[in-house]
């Protein structure tokens, strides 16, 4: 590992291939590091949001960074990949990696950007594989675009959606992997004016730490739900014994918040690939499969604590939901776990009335909502439900007029799955109250 001090950073010409929730912050981070920054977006809408200078996407301050990128003039948009490669020193390619039905990742748009671009890639060119990507798909790259004098570098994104562009501009590590080492150094280069520590090694063992990373991070929050439920049977406080575990510097406060189950773009396909991985290797990674499916069960115990409120079954039954985001502060619903139980909550007969600031309820809704009655504000969503289910942690729940809430409701229940209200004070108002590991 090679840590570097303060140092000034020369601008390239960097390409980025993708809008979406890496290569947006990854674009306009680059441009405020001084780059000369092209990214190419093929959705119009996107497009044309990004060139008025605003972000497409939910995310702390990154307009603010986009703006800031596009009035230096170190942040340019276009709709074709070719154009924005050409002449680039760096291209990013920041395209999504799904899960396959087996739970690999499909590397299909990996594969279609590398294909694209190939031809026109200046000699010398260094491709970044900043999506997060199967052990040995440098390898595959390189295959794909069959260039001798071009490199391919693994350099993974470790961004928390809704501190995307914090991590960005503040980052814990750079991990660079690439068999070329000094076509590494140079991606490794970009980011010198963060001072972070640069871990320079070989893309096997770059993208090895990605998967690493999100594996741990699910594990840990596996552990920290499973242990809510202990606290619960035993009469504990999971709160206090959380705050026991925080202090200890070798554990630390991330990540000890239990919730309805991980989910996001993220932690379920990550931690699904690795095991697939796993497999593959004829390793029996049993611990990271507990992980897996004590987040299976997390799901079902919050809709167990979601019927027992309603006295057993929640069949004909409305229900208001505040919250369809997998976290608070982005709009991403992938793999949300607030969708997962809504969804099965409506397969159990239940009606679902849903809130999130970050759906337009007279919008037509994508498919991933269909079955739920959006709401235009959490009263709305509220109002005849026999219970209230939060299942995204947004900040601003906290702060609404509960007497108003309590007026609205056809039974005064609260299944809280973020722990994200005072339970003694909405007792106190007339609520039942339950949380997850709390009294």
């Amino acid at each position: 590992m090679t840590t570097r001090g303060n140092g000034r950073t020369t601008g390239h010409r960097v390409a980025v291939i993708g809008a979406g929730y890496v290569g947006l912050p990854t674009a306009a981070t680059l441009a405020r590091f001084g780059h000369s920054v092209v990214l190419a977006e093929r959705d119009l809408a996107k497009l044309e949001t990004l060139r008025r200078g605003l972000s497409p996407i939910v995310e702390q301050d990154l307009d603010e960074l986009i703006a800031g990128g596009v009035a230096s003039g170190n942040l340019s948009f276009t709709e074709s990949a070719v154009e924005a490669v050409k002449g680039a020193r760096f291209v990013f390619l920041c395209v999504p990696t799904p899960q396959s039905s087996d739970g690999s990742a499909d590397l299909s748009f990996v594969e279609a950007a590398a294909k694209e671009v190939a031809a026109h890639l200046a000699t010398g060119a260094i491709v970044v594989n900043k999506s997060t990507v199967p052990v040995g798909s440098a390898t595959f790259v390189e295959q794909v675009i069959g260039r001798s004098d071009v490199s391919v570098v693994s350099n993974p994104e470790f961004l928390r959606e809704g501190s995307a562009v914090l991590d960005s501009l503040n980052p814990d590590r750079i991990v660079v992997g690439s068999d070329d080492t000094q076509a590494a150094a140079k991606v490794g280069e970009l980011f010198a004016t963060t001072a972070a520590p640069l871990i320079v090694t070989d893309a096997t063992t770059s993208e090895t730490i990605k998967y690493a990373s999100n594996a741990f991070l699910a594990t840990k929050l596996s552990f920290v739900n499973a242990l809510a439920g202990l606290c619960e049977e035993v009469g504990a406080d999971a709160r206090d014994v959380l705050l026991g575990l925080g202090y200890d510097k070798r554990i630390g406060f991330e990540f000890l918040r239990p919730g309805p189950g991980w989910g996001g773009s993220c932690l379920p396909k990550d931690t699904s690939a690795l095991l697939h991985i796993a497999k593959e290797a004829g390793y029996d990674f049993s611990l990271l499969a507990g992980a897996i499916a004590s987040n299976d069960e997390q799901l079902a115990r919050v809709i167990g604590k979601v019927e027992q409120m309603c006295g057993g079954s929640v069949t004909g039954v409305t229900l208001g939901v505040w919250g369809l985001t997998f976290k608070a502060n982005t709009d991403d619903r992938r793999e949300s776990p607030s969708l997962q139980i809504t969804g099965r909550l409506t397969e159990l007969g239940a009606t679902v009335q849903a809130f999130d600031p970050t759906v337009d309820a007279e919008a037509e809704p994508r498919e991933d909502l269909r079955g739920l009655q959006l709401r235009a504000d959490p009263y709305e969503a509220a109002a005849g439900a026999r219970a209230l289910v939060v299942l995204t942690e947004w900040d601003e729940f906290r702060w609404l007029d509960f007497s108003r809430v309590l007026a609205l409701m056809a039974e005064p229940c609260i299944v809280d799955a973020r722990n994200l209200l005072d339970p003694s004070a909405v007792r106190r108002m007339g609520f039942r109250y339950t949380g997850l590991g709390r009294q």
